[in-house]
């Protein structure tokens, strides 16, 4: 198992669906997974620091994990199916709750708890992005440093 850090959220196009972007702390393997735009705009607010007027559903779901004197100790990415990622809350005592890992990356970076991926869904869907390509990393943390949450939401919204 590799734990993971949130390179970011981009918007794909021509579809514009949004992709979470994680990486190996230890190693060079990059992880794409297609997200959602709501869950989209959850991490991009997070990860810019931006505090909504009222609480999102990840903010919530944060506060009622502490008010149940429940502990969040990570998220892990535990399998790939179909082309769907699925991916478990652990909580103190060993209790593990099954979630989508867009909900899941969202709420470790509010309450700061590592993301990991387990090896086998890394070897199926774990990306090496070679030496001349990091140039394209790098543009894409330029995007996400101009990208605001805005540019997540639907066009029907």
């Amino acid at each position: 198992m590799s734990e993971m850090r949130v390179v970011g959220v981009r918007v794909e196009l021509p579809a514009n669906q949004p992709i979470l972007l994680l990486r190996e702390t230890d190693g060079e393997r990059y992880l794409p997974i297609w997200i959602g735009s709501v869950e989209a705009t959850a991490i991009a607010l997070e990860q810019q620091g931006v505090r909504p007027a009222r609480p999102l559903t990840h903010d919530l779901l944060k506060e009622v994990i502490g008010a149940l004197g429940r502990e969040l100790e990570q998220v892990v990415i535990t399998d790939l199916k179909e082309g769907t990622f699925f991916a478990e809350l652990v909580f103190d005592g060993d209790i593990r709750v099954s979630a989508r890992p867009s909900d899941s990356v969202a709420l470790a970076l509010r309450i700061g708890v590592p993301i990991h991926a387990v090896d086998a869904v890394l070897e199926e869907a774990g990306l090496i992005i070679p030496d001349e390509q990091e140039d394209e990393v790098e543009k894409f943390r330029e995007f996400l440093d101009s990208v605001s949450p805005e540019d997540f939401r639907g066009a029907d919204t």
